[in-house]
């Protein structure tokens, strides 16, 4: 181990766990998250006496359990405590001493002029953390566990006092709820919700189910029958999936989406532990996968990221990998005991996965021998057998407040007047459930992969409980966000910044002994921005929705409600586009490709009109099929060339449609040479009906 590490590991052992008799704090941080050590640290800075409570062995949460793959999105909106940590990282990193099993001239992401490190292996991470607080000289007690029936003691709307399982109990003036999962939230009656919202209850296109939008990476691209016995009903289903349909389209469900350990693998022989067979392992649990092998899926379900010292953060890819989809929908309100089984369940799950990828002998040769280069980084996760002690809770409660980040706010259609943060990383959710489709084959459903566009603000009121509800808390991880918006805010680094305002937040709450709702913004922001947070938006951000659906005449059916016929790419990158943005079909499997739309119209002529980005590299001649009241008519669209008059919409014609049958728009890219483009289609009446 280099010899810095072990200075910055020995700090764990000398982090202070010592504190007063009377365990009074002003104030009490419950989770040793990312965002719990940011606020301790805050709060210590601005003079008060803070105290880290945590549920487990150790700090830092996911960022020191396994995800060294920062999500960062923009990284220049990253300011405070947040790119204090990766500052000290890339510091770890710039002493020779670091560098065991790798130069670090041969290691990409390591770059000497950069202020900053966003790679970086869990011990390291754990390391700094602890550095941080200890340098602070801030208390941490470890394996305290709330009582989470009786502990929270409540003066009207006000926490007094918080006691554990143990029987210990701190009292605050001001608490955080820095846990992944919100008990101390939830305890406390905080509103609360879980699971997906329908896209109706907000006015998003992103939440809810979501069939359409999961068109690649993360589905069955291959037919993969999903039966014990193949071709037979009454055997049952493989596990994992069930048989109740998707649901509708853009409708809620209580499900949240999957978890996964993010796995510290190694491919270099001094440091790599073999991959083991877990107690418990059932064959049966990876038939799915070995049909979707069989069947000609050919990828490696893995997704590593290469980190420093030849290490990796290793995460989800492709249909049936390391998210253990649809094992974690009671997790979020499970008490301990079903949690710890809940884990122990995923644990032998992916330790399974990785033993049958490296040995069963139905896995195809090629990725066995890939699989034979890695095992597990033996010098990470020593006390867990090389395991990561964090599993990745993506998503459990979320708190509804009197702000609701939304998609919009996302997509910066609705700019708060309150920010304490920003994001800027995808709308992104991992698959939520695995069913049986229409034809009889498993598919996934829920993986959403949209780009907001650029940065975006956070609201004060969405880490606060709305008025009337508890005075004293804050709640920066599991905040007040739809499913959609919150698949975008749960990024560590914003864990981070969130971590902080809420701290600084807690801080002028006690100056001024007035509850976090009557926190005044105007003096909040001046020292938020005073330490370093970025609560401004970049100049020229605009709205990453250029043209809603609402805003447009006529019926529009954009391509999210298309019905789509092989694997199109879902892109944002070219404006102008209506909703979210579009699919392409990158320019490959010509011929194979098509985008129907289709909707009952009231009888009349209609304009008929298809939306899409002209760009130097697309089809000149995309075939267009209109089926209308009198037969079926095809053209050729020339996506190069801007569409004609204003907006994004290219008229097709004017066609006649009646009720009784189906108005149908098919686009296909047979016969092109470059990217056809798909986003939406307009029926606008025609002026003379």
């Amino acid at each position: 181990m280099p010899k810095h590490l072990s200075i910055l590991l020995s700090l764990i052992v000398a982090t202070p766990t010592a504190f007063a008799a009377a365990q009074s704090f002003d104030l009490v941080v419950y989770g040793g998250s990312s965002a719990g050590v940011a606020a301790a640290v805050q709060a210590a800075r601005m003079g008060k006496s803070v105290i880290v409570i945590e549920q487990g062995d150790h700090l830092g949460g996911l960022t020191s359990g396994g995800l060294g793959q920062t999500d960062t999105g923009n990284k220049s909106v990253i300011g405070g405590v947040s790119r204090e940590f990766y500052r000290e990282i890339k510091e770890f990193y710039d002493k020779p001493s670091a560098w065991k099993f790798e130069k670090p001239e041969d290691y990409s992401r390591y770059r000497p002029k950069d202020d900053a490190m966003w790679t970086f292996s869990p011990s390291v991470a754990e390391a700094v953390f602890n550095k941080m607080l200890y340098l602070k000289n801030i208390p941490v007690v470890k394996r305290q566990r709330l009582n989470r029936e009786s502990g929270v003691k409540m003066n009207d709307q006000r926490i007094v006092s918080i006691t554990m399982e143990s029987g210990e109990t701190y009292t605050g003036s001001m608490f955080i709820d820095a846990t992944y999962e919100g008990d101390l939230m939830a305890a406390a009656g905080v509103s609360f919700t879980v699971g997906r919202e329908s896209n109706a209850v907000y006015g998003e296109n992103l939440n809810g189910v979501e069939t359409k939008r999961n068109v690649k990476n993360h589905r069955f691209i291959v037919d993969v029958d999903p039966w014990r016995k193949p071709g037979d009903p009454s055997s049952g289903l493989l596990p994992g999936i069930h048989n109740e349909g998707p649901g509708e389209e853009g409708s809620g469900d209580h499900r949240v989406q999957a978890y996964c350990f993010r796995m510290c693998m190694s491919d270099h022989p001094d440091n790599r532990i073999p991959f083991p067979k877990p107690e418990g392992y059932d064959e049966l649990r990876y038939e799915l996968l070995l049909r979707n092998l069989e069947a000609g899926d050919p990828h490696v379900p893995l997704a590593p990221s290469m980190m420093p010292n030849r290490k990796t953060d290793t995460n989800n890819n492709r249909a049936f990998s390391t998210d253990n989809i649809g094992m974690n929908y009671d997790y979020p309100e499970a008490d301990y005991a079903t949690r710890e089984a809940i884990i122990k369940e995923h644990e032998i799950y992916q330790k399974g996965l990785m033993w049958t990828l490296s040995n069963h002998p139905r896995v195809p040769q090629k990725i066995r021998d890939y699989m034979s280069k890695w095992g597990l980084a033996a010098d990470e996760f020593t006390d867990n057998g090389a395991w990561p002690h964090q599993l990745y809770i993506r998503e459990a409660r979320r708190m509804v407040s009197d702000y609701v980040a939304t998609e919009h706010d996302c997509r910066r259609t609705r700019i708060c007047e309150d920010p304490v943060g920003m994001g800027s990383y995808n709308m992104d959710s991992h698959n939520v459930q695995r069913y049986v489709t229409k034809d009889g084959f498993a598919q996934d459903e829920g993986d959403v992969q949209v780009s907001p566009g650029g940065p975006y603000l956070i609201s004060y009121r969405s880490i606060v409980p709305r008025r009337g509800e508890a005075e004293n808390l804050f709640v920066p991880v599991c905040l007040s966000a739809s499913h959609a918006a919150y698949g975008s805010i749960r990024m560590e680094p914003v864990f981070m910044i969130l971590g902080q305002s809420a701290a600084t937040a807690a801080a002028l709450a006690i100056d001024r002994n007035i509850t976090v709702q009557d926190v005044p913004y105007a003096k909040l922001r001046q020292r938020l921005e005073l330490d370093g947070q970025v609560l401004a938006l970049p100049k020229g951000s605009q709205p990453s929705v250029d043209l809603s659906k609402a805003s447009l005449p006529g019926v529009v059916l954009d391509d999210a409600e298309a019905v789509f016929t092989g694997d199109w790419t879902v892109s944002s990158s070219t404006r102008p586009y209506v909703e979210s943005g579009y699919r392409h079909d990158g320019a490959a499997a010509k011929g194979q490709l098509s985008a129907r739309f289709e909707t009952k119209l009231k009888a009349g002529r209609y304009d008929v009109r298809i939306a899409y980005s002209a760009y130097k590299n697309r089809a000149a001649a995309v075939p267009v099929t209109i089926e209308h009241a009198e037969g079926s008519r095809t053209f050729r669209v020339n996506q190069r060339i801007r569409p004609a008059g204003q907006g994004v919409f290219q008229s097709i014609g004017v066609f006649r449609f009646s009720p009784d049958k189906p108005a149908a728009v098919i686009i296909s890219n047979k016969e092109t040479t470059g990217h056809v483009i798909v986003d939406a289609v307009q029926f606008l009446p025609a002026t003379d009906n």
